[in-house]
């Protein structure tokens, strides 16, 4: 007698508990490329809102810059035509053309600080002198009492500005080149600072008084 034997299941086909172990480990996979993307896409969006941070601290310090320098060549105005600080005696070295000579290469000190005379050769004055030096130029106020905030912790100028004047002959008013110089006009040359004192910028007009 014979028995007839069991179909046995074959081996081919994947057990269920395989295929689900496979696709957990992609799931993982594909979360940890998400999350380093995610990681990325944040550290670049902070670095672009910190770098556009910077840019707008930079603008504001610099427009600092310009209005104190702004306010420097105001100061130098004043220091021509006045009013002055009673202390001071400078109005006279604006009159005629006679006082050419209290115009110095060197800027001038004291009563002349900031009065500098013409460079006939190599770099112009203005471009020569030192303005961070405030025993060559004249800062704001010094001559004409009027006051400015600077130096204190905050959006404001690190130092004061600060201004040179060079005197040129009025040729406007010659008939002739030749002719002997009879009313001057005036370069005045500002530097303004920003919250640190390596912000600066540099203005220049020419008036006549």
């Amino acid at each position: 007698m014979t028995t007839a034997s069991l179909p046995v299941a074959s081996s081919r086909f994947p057990r269920p508990h395989a295929t689900t172990n496979y696709q957990s480990g992609a799931s993982l996979i594909m979360a940890l490329l998400i999350l380093v993307i995610v990681s990325i896409l944040g550290v670049s969006a902070a670095q672009i809102a910190s770098m556009a941070e910077r840019g707008s601290r930079n603008d504001r310090d610099m427009q600092i810059a310009w209005q104190a320098s702004e306010a420097a060549l105001m100061d130098a105005e004043f220091d021509i035509h006045g009013p002055n600080s009673a202390a001071s005696n400078r109005l006279s070295t604006f009159t005629g053309s006679s006082n050419l000579g209290a115009f110095a290469a060197s800027c001038g000190s004291g009563e002349r600080k900031g009065l500098c005379a013409v460079s006939t050769s190599g770099k112009p004055t203005w471009l020569a002198v030192d303005f961070t030096d405030a025993n060559t130029v004249a800062q704001l106020g010094e001559f004409t009492g009027r006051s400015f905030a600077a130096g204190t912790a905050g959006p404001q100028p690190a130092l004061k500005p600060r201004y040179i004047i060079e005197a040129l002959c009025d040729t406007a008013r010659q008939r002739d080149r030749s002719d002997p110089c009879t009313k001057l006009i005036y370069r005045i040359t500002a530097m303004g600072f920003g919250p640190r004192e390596d912000i600066q910028a540099v203005t220049q007009t020419v008036y006549r008084n």
